[in-house]
Protein backbone atom coordinates (compact mmCIF):
# COMPACT_ATOMS: atom_id res chain seq x y z
CA UNK A 1 0.00 0.00 0.00
CA UNK A 2 2.64 2.62 0.91
CA UNK A 3 4.21 1.89 -2.68
CA UNK A 4 1.48 2.20 -4.42
CA UNK A 5 0.55 5.83 -2.34
CA UNK A 6 4.06 6.73 -3.21
CA UNK A 7 4.07 5.54 -6.59
CA UNK A 8 0.90 7.82 -7.19
CA UNK A 9 2.17 10.67 -5.32
CA UNK A 10 5.20 10.73 -7.65
CA UNK A 11 2.94 10.69 -10.70
CA UNK A 12 0.91 13.49 -10.28
CA UNK A 13 4.11 14.98 -9.22
CA UNK A 14 5.20 14.57 -12.54
CA UNK A 15 2.06 15.38 -14.19
CA UNK A 16 1.84 18.60 -12.32
CA UNK A 17 5.67 19.38 -13.73
CA UNK A 18 5.24 18.37 -17.09
CA UNK A 19 2.06 21.07 -17.15
CA UNK A 20 3.80 23.73 -15.27
CA UNK A 21 6.69 23.12 -17.91
CA UNK A 22 4.50 22.83 -21.28
CA UNK A 23 2.91 26.60 -20.15
CA UNK A 24 6.62 28.27 -19.05
CA UNK A 25 7.91 26.98 -22.16
CA UNK A 26 4.92 28.51 -24.51
CA UNK A 27 5.63 31.53 -22.51
CA UNK A 28 9.07 31.55 -22.68
CA UNK A 29 8.98 31.04 -26.33
CA UNK A 30 6.62 34.13 -27.39
CA UNK A 31 9.27 36.12 -24.88
CA UNK A 32 12.42 34.92 -26.87
CA UNK A 33 10.80 35.87 -29.95
CA UNK A 34 10.14 39.23 -28.61
CA UNK A 35 13.34 40.14 -27.66
CA UNK A 36 14.73 38.98 -30.24
CA UNK A 37 12.79 41.44 -32.62
CA UNK A 38 13.61 44.53 -30.04
CA UNK A 39 17.67 43.41 -30.45
CA UNK A 40 17.33 43.56 -34.31
CA UNK A 41 15.00 46.59 -34.56
CA UNK A 42 15.06 48.51 -31.48
CA UNK A 43 12.47 51.50 -30.62
CA UNK A 44 14.28 53.77 -33.53
CA UNK A 45 16.33 52.84 -35.93
CA UNK A 46 18.32 54.00 -39.34
CA UNK A 47 20.20 51.26 -41.46
CA UNK A 48 22.93 51.56 -44.49
CA UNK A 49 22.78 47.94 -46.21
CA UNK A 50 23.66 46.60 -49.94
CA UNK A 51 21.89 43.93 -51.43
CA UNK A 52 23.31 41.42 -53.89
CA UNK A 53 20.80 39.23 -55.94
CA UNK A 54 22.65 35.85 -57.39
CA UNK A 55 21.12 34.01 -60.20
CA UNK A 56 22.52 31.40 -62.63
CA UNK A 57 23.59 34.07 -64.87
CA UNK A 58 23.56 37.49 -63.70
CA UNK A 59 24.69 39.35 -60.14
CA UNK A 60 22.57 42.44 -59.43
CA UNK A 61 23.37 45.12 -56.55
CA UNK A 62 21.07 47.03 -54.97
CA UNK A 63 21.90 49.88 -52.55
CA UNK A 64 19.20 51.41 -50.13
CA UNK A 65 18.64 53.10 -46.35
CA UNK A 66 15.95 52.55 -44.21
CA UNK A 67 14.16 53.56 -41.41
CA UNK A 68 11.92 51.91 -38.69
CA UNK A 69 9.99 53.55 -35.31
CA UNK A 70 8.78 50.30 -33.23
CA UNK A 71 6.31 47.67 -35.22
CA UNK A 72 4.28 50.03 -37.17
CA UNK A 73 6.45 52.23 -39.15
CA UNK A 74 8.91 51.55 -41.35
CA UNK A 75 10.52 53.61 -44.68
CA UNK A 76 13.72 51.59 -47.00
CA UNK A 77 14.79 54.35 -49.87
CA UNK A 78 17.06 52.48 -52.95
CA UNK A 79 20.39 54.70 -53.38
CA UNK A 80 21.77 52.80 -56.46
CA UNK A 81 21.58 51.40 -59.11
CA UNK A 82 21.14 54.36 -61.31
CA UNK A 83 18.03 53.07 -62.61
CA UNK A 84 16.52 52.65 -59.25
CA UNK A 85 17.54 55.46 -57.32
CA UNK A 86 14.34 56.82 -55.67
CA UNK A 87 12.82 53.98 -55.05
CA UNK A 88 10.66 53.86 -51.87
CA UNK A 89 8.40 51.59 -49.67
CA UNK A 90 6.73 52.67 -46.96
CA UNK A 91 5.23 50.79 -43.95
CA UNK A 92 2.42 52.53 -41.74
CA UNK A 93 0.57 50.34 -39.96
CA UNK A 94 -1.73 47.20 -42.00
CA UNK A 95 -0.69 49.60 -44.70
CA UNK A 96 2.42 49.38 -47.37
CA UNK A 97 3.23 51.97 -50.29
CA UNK A 98 5.67 51.91 -53.03
CA UNK A 99 6.98 55.04 -54.58
CA UNK A 100 7.68 54.36 -58.34
CA UNK A 101 9.92 57.41 -59.88
CA UNK A 102 10.77 56.33 -63.07
CA UNK A 103 6.59 56.67 -63.85
CA UNK A 104 6.34 59.29 -60.99
CA UNK A 105 3.41 57.12 -59.09
CA UNK A 106 2.75 56.25 -55.71
CA UNK A 107 0.78 53.27 -55.02
CA UNK A 108 -0.80 51.26 -52.01
CA UNK A 109 0.01 47.92 -52.31
CA UNK A 110 -2.81 45.43 -51.66
CA UNK A 111 -2.06 42.45 -49.58
CA UNK A 112 -1.76 39.96 -52.39
CA UNK A 113 1.57 42.02 -53.41
CA UNK A 114 3.18 41.08 -49.83
CA UNK A 115 4.46 37.71 -51.00
CA UNK A 116 5.80 39.13 -54.43
CA UNK A 117 9.67 38.96 -54.81
CA UNK A 118 11.06 42.64 -53.85
CA UNK A 119 13.23 44.18 -56.59
CA UNK A 120 13.82 40.75 -57.84
CA UNK A 121 15.57 39.67 -54.87
CA UNK A 122 14.61 36.00 -53.05
CA UNK A 123 12.78 38.31 -50.25
CA UNK A 124 8.91 39.37 -50.29
CA UNK A 125 7.98 42.92 -50.21
CA UNK A 126 6.74 41.34 -46.53
CA UNK A 127 10.10 40.67 -45.67
CA UNK A 128 11.77 43.75 -46.18
CA UNK A 129 9.10 45.80 -44.77
CA UNK A 130 8.43 43.55 -41.82
CA UNK A 131 4.42 43.85 -42.42
CA UNK A 132 3.86 40.86 -40.11
CA UNK A 133 4.98 41.32 -36.70
CA UNK A 134 6.75 38.09 -35.32
CA UNK A 135 5.40 38.23 -31.90
CA UNK A 136 1.95 39.69 -32.11
CA UNK A 137 0.92 37.74 -35.52
CA UNK A 138 2.29 34.13 -34.32
CA UNK A 139 1.54 31.50 -31.90
CA UNK A 140 4.79 30.20 -30.76
CA UNK A 141 5.61 26.66 -29.41
CA UNK A 142 9.38 26.10 -28.11
CA UNK A 143 10.92 23.03 -29.48
CA UNK A 144 14.10 22.62 -28.04
CA UNK A 145 18.01 23.16 -28.38
CA UNK A 146 20.81 22.85 -31.11
CA UNK A 147 23.92 24.15 -31.79
CA UNK A 148 23.45 25.91 -35.41
CA UNK A 149 26.74 27.47 -37.06
CA UNK A 150 29.25 27.92 -33.83
CA UNK A 151 25.83 28.65 -31.43
CA UNK A 152 23.73 27.43 -29.16
CA UNK A 153 19.89 28.16 -30.15
CA UNK A 154 16.46 27.83 -29.35
CA UNK A 155 13.90 26.60 -31.50
CA UNK A 156 10.91 28.44 -31.65
CA UNK A 157 8.12 27.06 -34.07
CA UNK A 158 5.81 29.98 -35.30
CA UNK A 159 2.18 29.53 -36.66
CA UNK A 160 0.02 32.49 -38.02
CA UNK A 161 -3.37 33.74 -36.51
CA UNK A 162 -6.15 32.21 -38.17
CA UNK A 163 -7.24 35.86 -39.00
CA UNK A 164 -3.56 37.62 -39.99
CA UNK A 165 -2.76 36.87 -43.66
CA UNK A 166 1.04 36.46 -43.70
CA UNK A 167 3.21 35.12 -46.69
CA UNK A 168 4.54 32.26 -44.87
CA UNK A 169 1.86 29.27 -43.30
CA UNK A 170 4.68 28.10 -40.43
CA UNK A 171 8.37 29.38 -39.64
CA UNK A 172 11.11 27.66 -37.46
CA UNK A 173 13.20 30.41 -35.88
CA UNK A 174 16.67 29.28 -34.76
CA UNK A 175 17.56 31.74 -31.99
CA UNK A 176 20.99 32.64 -29.97
CA UNK A 177 20.82 32.01 -26.18
CA UNK A 178 23.97 34.15 -25.84
CA UNK A 179 22.56 37.45 -27.69
CA UNK A 180 18.95 36.43 -28.08
CA UNK A 181 19.70 37.43 -31.90
CA UNK A 182 18.49 35.18 -34.93
CA UNK A 183 21.16 32.59 -36.31
CA UNK A 184 18.73 30.92 -38.82
CA UNK A 185 15.48 31.01 -40.50
CA UNK A 186 13.07 28.17 -41.73
CA UNK A 187 9.81 29.41 -44.17
CA UNK A 188 7.08 27.02 -44.62
CA UNK A 189 4.54 27.18 -47.08
CA UNK A 190 0.69 25.53 -46.70
CA UNK A 191 2.01 22.07 -47.29
CA UNK A 192 4.15 22.53 -44.99
CA UNK A 193 7.22 22.50 -47.33
CA UNK A 194 10.47 24.51 -46.54
CA UNK A 195 10.27 27.39 -48.94
CA UNK A 196 13.67 29.03 -48.49
CA UNK A 197 16.39 29.93 -45.37
CA UNK A 198 17.73 32.83 -44.35
CA UNK A 199 21.16 32.75 -42.58
CA UNK A 200 22.28 35.58 -40.30
CA UNK A 201 26.49 36.08 -39.83
CA UNK A 202 29.00 38.24 -38.71
CA UNK A 203 27.63 39.72 -35.63
CA UNK A 204 28.78 43.38 -35.19
CA UNK A 205 28.66 46.28 -32.84
CA UNK A 206 26.48 49.59 -34.38
CA UNK A 207 26.35 52.36 -31.86
CA UNK A 208 26.41 49.92 -28.82
CA UNK A 209 23.93 47.09 -30.39
CA UNK A 210 25.21 43.81 -31.44
CA UNK A 211 23.20 42.75 -34.70
CA UNK A 212 24.16 40.34 -37.57
CA UNK A 213 25.69 41.87 -40.14
CA UNK A 214 24.73 39.78 -43.00
CA UNK A 215 21.71 38.06 -43.82
CA UNK A 216 21.53 35.39 -46.56
CA UNK A 217 18.20 34.20 -48.39
CA UNK A 218 18.54 30.54 -49.91
CA UNK A 219 15.99 29.47 -51.78
CA UNK A 220 14.54 25.55 -51.47
CA UNK A 221 15.63 23.71 -54.46
CA UNK A 222 16.46 26.48 -56.97
CA UNK A 223 20.36 25.53 -57.47
CA UNK A 224 22.80 29.32 -58.26
CA UNK A 225 20.48 31.36 -56.34
CA UNK A 226 20.69 33.26 -53.36
CA UNK A 227 20.27 37.21 -52.15
CA UNK A 228 22.51 38.54 -49.44
CA UNK A 229 21.63 41.70 -47.55
CA UNK A 230 24.93 43.15 -45.82
CA UNK A 231 24.91 46.11 -43.44
CA UNK A 232 27.54 48.64 -43.56
CA UNK A 233 26.01 51.15 -40.86
CA UNK A 234 22.87 51.01 -38.35
CA UNK A 235 21.97 53.69 -35.45
CA UNK A 236 19.19 52.79 -32.69
CA UNK A 237 17.64 55.31 -30.39
CA UNK A 238 17.61 57.90 -33.37
CA UNK A 239 15.36 60.58 -32.42
CA UNK A 240 12.11 60.54 -35.59
CA UNK A 241 8.64 60.56 -35.36
CA UNK A 242 5.45 59.55 -36.72
CA UNK A 243 5.42 62.45 -39.30
CA UNK A 244 8.53 61.32 -41.00
CA UNK A 245 6.68 58.10 -42.29
CA UNK A 246 4.37 60.18 -44.41
CA UNK A 247 3.56 59.46 -47.87
CA UNK A 248 5.27 62.90 -49.19
CA UNK A 249 8.13 62.00 -47.73
CA UNK A 250 8.33 58.86 -50.37
CA UNK A 251 9.23 61.36 -52.77
CA UNK A 252 10.86 64.39 -50.82
CA UNK A 253 13.29 62.36 -48.61
CA UNK A 254 17.03 61.75 -50.53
Amino acid sequence: MKKTTNTFSTTVLLLAFMAMFSGVSAQDAREIISRMEENMRGDASYNEMSMEVVRPRYTREVSMRSWSLGDDFALIYVTAPARDEGTAFLKRGNEIWNHQPNIDRTIKMPPSMMSQSWMGSDFTNDDLVNASSLTEDYSHEYLGEEEVDGHMCYIIEMTPSPDNPVVYEKIIQYVSQEHYLPVRTENYDERDALVNTIHFRDIKNFGGRLIPSVMEMIPEDQDNRKTVIITHDAEFGIDISESFFSIENLTEIN
